[in-house]
């Protein structure tokens, strides 16, 4: 009996424990720090990506150009290879404007989850409440749209944002092929709905 209510005990603190926790992450002293990402932030230069986005059945193909305007605004424009638009975003500081869209796209639920996902994209600055550690592995966490995530620092720079929910990984950008402070490739993964936006740099 006593080992079946300690068995039980472990499982509901397994369970009850934040993400990094359960991935062997411990908190770190530094409490409160920045949370930066470098990919999109010369304002100088275009950010151009071929592009396949899957969304359930539906896969559209094309290129997504991605431009900081300003210190608080990017702009995101995604058209097919021959130069129709499929939809066109800004993001600033605190808002989100959608310039175009294809009408079978313009639906709340979509919209939702491409606002949320782009800014968590090029979001370039945010204040991380908690920093945790394994070996060479720091992890921030920030709330982007109020939702709990992710930012995974190694040697190379940030490597992996997750978005957490219930101590699972929602959803999950990795961040590959640096060069030039730039992700020549990089991955958006849901892991609860069909939803795969994959980016190579051209």
């Amino acid at each position: 009996m006593r080992y079946l209510l300690s068995s039980i005990c472990f499982l509901v603190m397994v369970s009850c424990a934040s993400y990094p926790k359960k991935n062997g992450f411990a908190e770190s002293n530094i409490s409160v720090s920045q949370v930066y990402n470098p990919y999109f932030s010369n304002a100088k230069k275009d950010y151009v990506y071929k592009a396949d986005l899957q969304f359930y059945k539906k896969k559209f193909s094309g290129i997504i150009i991605i431009k900081k305007i300003t210190d608080k605004e990017h702009r995101l424009v995604f058209t097919t290879e021959m130069g129709n638009k499929i939809f066109d975003f800004s993001f600033y500081k605190n808002d989100f404007k959608v310039n175009h869209i294809l009408e079978d796209m313009n639906k709340k639920i979509i919209l939702n989850v491409l606002e949320r996902d782009f800014t968590t994209l090029v979001k370039e600055f945010n204040v991380s409440t908690q920093t945790y550690t394994k070996e060479h592995i720091q992890v921030k966490e920030a709330e982007v749209l109020n939702k709990n995530h992710f930012y995974f620092y190694e040697n190379i720079g940030l490597t992996k944002i997750v978005r957490e929910g219930n101590g699972k990984e929602k959803v999950v950008y990795q961040f590959s092929n640096i060069k030039d402070a730039a992700a020549m490739r990089i991955l958006i993964e849901h892991k609860n709905i069909k939803l795969k936006i994959q980016l190579k740099g051209i």
